[in-house]
């Protein structure tokens, strides 16, 4: 809102009792009544009072917009001036009326170019109509002739930050903060520039600080319960949201973040509660969309899931978050590896293409194939995570007169993390790096080869790998598959996954695909070791099974190539793990529908590691999940004596379970059709005798085959990455492989 200007044409004096002069000066002193009351004198002394009139109108547009209108529109009538028209358009509705005003603000201009509120209001109506460049070009103006205009400054950052430039958003806002220090929204703003670019302790910082100025604000208690909450501060970052939303209960981000903290609680029901209150409060809320679909996963429903990411694209097609999500979700769906890859490479044409535009790097890393390397390993799980039961043994046997291992950590350090740590030749805290700065220290630490521990799973740093900070990058451990990107050259799997020669086997990976000799894992308990117990169905009477895996992984086609075994074991009992409430209603009408009796199943919850082994106690037979076979909880299952009978897939993942069997010598527990795994566990649980030996002797299989011989692997790791980098050199190019 500009400040009404004073005309004093000859003709329109009022009395020396009252000037405009005076109520102009109650408006800005915020006498508002009093300054409506000298408006309506001097507008009864003289209805051509243009002057009067404006300002009259501008005291009326927060309480009545269409009479506010009507009298700046009477003032217009009298005298064009820019501050009418500026005032005028500010009067026009939201949206509907946005061409009216974007007409009016583009006359002012013609009327005095350089009128820093108008372009400053054009350019917000161009903002918010989408035309974002146009808007940053005006506000650039505006900036260039008033240095001092602070609310430009903000809106200009706001701007930047929305068109991915952060370096040039930061600037502005900084600008912005020092020219207003009371200007909360720039501080919340400035804050949310820095989470963007993984700054996050520093946001924190300034979060903090604009809460000070404003106890109250939404904005402000929403974005620091963001961070709480990556943080780990989970009750810290819960009452914050809970404050927000009792002071706007119609906060949609508020709603939306507030279910993060459900499902970092492990309770999907009330996830999925706070995700459809978002949604319902903003439906084309792509964020929220994402994270309703992370919660359907975390309860089971897969499809559900899948549906909702794909509404989170459409309604923002350049949401990578949510892309991220499909992609990894797609293989729980599917066995198809083809259209498995085509989502991957969906996502990379959109996410990796704008930096492998960019000129192919020049790398200052020495070509020698027998030198000594230095091999960097990214990841946010270098902490207490599944992902520790492989990176430990690795990181404990690595030869560092042959390799130096420098990581690069994004996780909240905990006692893993130290451990992790004191493997390493050199530790990088990266938490705070954004994707350029990090791609530029692992550029300045000469990485000869990158392995990309995450793809696409949470918090991965694909925007690091698609700038090939290292001439060769490669994909290991996060899961067997592929990222789809140009700018990983290389996959590590093994003979099992990808059977070699197979016709069209590595047609499914956008990478080439090495084969490690025995195993893709590497495994280590990590928990003191538990006692393996007797067999209990020799107690019991009947057999119980058990699966462990994530709900996510217990899809239709899991629960059918179930039936078969339940069909023909009528007494078996099933322990599955499930959080209360309707994730565990939902599977067991699904289980009903397959033909299983709801009495004859158990559940668990989410547990912590030493409780979840010890449930591996009262079980005799795992019941493996496809088309996503199990992982670490095979692995698991076996250390604990209790064996895993697999179905096997076309994809890699549904693979995993033939690759592990293989590497402890029991392919004979291996089915490749529904029919075949009901036989072979039928099988299996009617020879109670053959099912209590194998129970006694799995954790000694475990110990003497190739998925527990850290040694073994670390060499066969070391030997693959030695292969990629000669392969380098012998190319004799600088790009990335």
């Amino acid at each position: 809102m500009t400040s009404p200007s004073a005309h004093d044409p000859a003709a329109s004096v009022p009395p020396p009792a009252l000037t405009f002069a005076d109520a102009l000066a109650a408006w800005r002193a915020g006498a508002h009544d009093e300054a409506r009351r000298y408006c309506a004198q001097l507008i009864e002394i003289d209805p051509r009072n243009a002057d009067a009139l404006h300002l009259a109108g501008v005291l009326d547009i927060g309480r009545d917009r269409l009479a506010a209108r009507a009298l700046i529109e009477r003032a217009l009538a009298l005298r064009e001036d820019p501050h009418f028209l500026v005032n005028f358009a500010l009067t026009c509705e939201r949206g509907a009326e946005s061409g009216l005003a974007i007409a009016a603000l583009t006359r002012a201009l013609e009327l005095k170019p350089d009128f820093t509120h108008a372009l400053n209001n054009l350019a917000n109506l161009y903002d918010a109509g989408g035309e974002r460049e146009r808007c940053a070009a005006l506000l650039e103006r505006v900036v260039a002739l008033e240095p001092d205009y602070g609310l430009a400054h903000y809106n200009l950052g706001s701007v930047l930050f929305a068109q991915g430039d952060l370096t040039r958003a930061e600037a502005e806002l900084r600008r912005a903060v020092d020219l207003d220090p009371a200007h909360v929204s720039a501080w919340n703003n400035l804050a949310n520039v820095l989470i963007a670019g993984n700054r996050r302790s520093e946001a924190q910082a300034l979060l903090e600080h604009a809460l000070t100025l404003a106890p109250d604000s939404t904005d402000v208690l929403t974005n620091l319960g963001i961070l709480l909450r990556h943080v780990g501060c989970i009750d810290e970052a819960r009452a914050m949201l809970e404050r927000a939303l009792a002071l706007a209960p119609g906060n949609a981000p508020a709603w939306n973040n507030y279910g993060n903290i459900f499902i970092e609680l492990g309770d999907p029901d009330e996830a999925q509660r706070a995700f459809e209150r978002a949604i319902q409060l903003r439906p084309d809320f792509a964020d929220a969309w994402s994270n309703y679909g992370n919660a359907l996963k975390a309860s089971g429903r897969i499809h559900g899931a899948l549906e909702a990411y794909r509404r989170a694209l459409a309604c923002d097609a350049g949401n990578e978050g949510a892309h991220c999500n499909l992609v990894y979700a797609t293989m729980f769906a599917t066995e198809d590896s083809m259209a498995i890859r085509a989502e991957a490479e969906r996502y990379a044409a959109r996410y990796d293409t704008p930096h492998l535009a960019a000129p192919a790097p020049q790398y200052a890393n020495v070509p020698d194939p027998a030198r000594r390397l230095r091999i960097g390993y990214v990841s946010p799980d270098f902490r207490n995570h599944c992902q520790s039961l492989f990176t430990l043994p690795v990181f404990a046997h690595h030869d560092h007169a042959a390799c130096e291992i420098v990581c690069y950590s994004s996780a909240q350090p905990d006692e893993i993390t130290a451990r992790l740590a004191s493997m390493s030749d050199l530790w990088r805290d990266v938490r705070d790096f954004d994707d350029a700065r990090l791609a530029q220290q692992i550029r300045d630490d000469r990485i000869d080869v990158l392995v990309d521990l995450t793809m696409h799973m949470a918090d991965s740093r694909r925007a690091v790998f698609a700038r090939r900070p290292a001439p060769v990058q490669v994909a290991w451990l996060a899961y067997p598959g592929t990222t789809g990107s140009p700018a990983i050259g290389w996959r590590l799997t093994d003979p099992w996954l990808d059977p070699p020669g197979v016709p069209g086997i590595d047609a499914q990976y956008t990478e080439r695909s090495l084969r490690l000799p025995n195993a893709f894992w590497c495994y280590a308990p990590l928990e003191a070791p538990q006692d393996v117990n007797a067999l209990p169905a020799l107690t019991a009477g009947h057999v119980t099974f058990g699966c462990l895996n994530n709900p996510c992984k217990l899809t239709d086609a899991t629960l059918a190539l179930w039936s078969g075994v339940f069909a023909a074991l009528p007494d078996a009992r099933l322990v599955l793990m499930a959080q209360p409430g309707s994730a565990r209603e939902r599977l067991l009408t699904r289980l009903a529908a397959h033909g299983l009796d709801p009495a004859r199943v158990r559940f668990v919850g989410f547990q912590a590691r030493g409780d979840y082994l010890r449930t591996w106690a009262q079980i005799d037979i795992a019941l493996d999940t496809f088309p996503y076979n199990g992982h670490t909880t095979s692995l698991d299952a076996f250390w604990m004596g209790v064996p895993v009978p697999t179905r096997v897939g076309r994809s890699a993942a549904s693979r995993a379970g033939l690759s592990l069997l293989a590497n402890l010598g029991l392919t004979e527990l291996v089915a490749h059709d529904d029919a075949g795994y009901a036989q072979t566990v039928v099988a299996l649980a009617r020879d109670l005798p053959r099912l209590a030996a194998l129970r006694a002797s799995l954790r000694a299989r475990m110990n003497g085959s190739p998925l527990m011989d850290a040694a073994r692997f670390a060499r066969n790791m070391e030997a693959a990455y030695r292969l990629m980098w000669r392969d380098w050199c012998e190319r004799g190019e600088s790009g990335c492989t």
